[in-house]
């Protein structure tokens, strides 16, 4: 009866810390997939995604205008494939198929957030680098301009 009663005990004190880790890798997905992945995206789409997805940097303490971001144009499920099915590069997964991007460029440095107004280019058939988490979900975008040539 002891053991049942300290088992149960360290149950309760151990499943906050365990439901807010799964909580915080799911939000770490959901950041990503609303950072990141758009498949209907256009070029002239960037100003109005980031500024509804309240997409931004940090410096110092402060929300500054984030100088890039880069979208994945595909479904969710192509994007979380390369988890499971990429090349690993240390900590990142390469995939192996390519993908069309669309990277928003600040355009004015001198911005203050939210007034930040951005310039998007299409990139085509670009393999990305991704960081996954231990449930094989996308959780950081590595890959930029310079590492996603084939």
């Amino acid at each position: 009866m002891r053991v049942q009663v300290v088992s149960l005990l360290l149950l309760l004190v151990a499943s906050p810390v365990l439901l807010d880790e799964n909580l915080s890798r799911s939000s770490r997905y959901q950041k990503f997939k609303k950072q990141h992945i758009n498949k209907q995206m256009k070029t002239g789409d960037c100003d109005s995604v980031i500024t509804k997805n309240k997409i931004n940097a940090k410096k110092n303490n402060k929300t500054i205008c984030k100088p890039i971001n880069t979208f994945i144009l595909a479904d969710e499920s192509r994007v979380k494939s390369v988890c499971k099915k990429g090349k690993p590069q240390g900590k990142y997964m390469k995939s192996k198929a390519f993908f069309n991007l669309l990277a928003c460029k600040l355009t004015n440095k001198k911005t203050d957030y939210p007034n930040c107004l951005y310039e998007g280019v299409e990139l085509e058939n670009k393999k990305i680098i991704i960081e996954c988490d231990r449930k094989k979900l996308p959780v950081h975008y590595q890959g930029d301009i310079r590492y996603c040539d084939a």
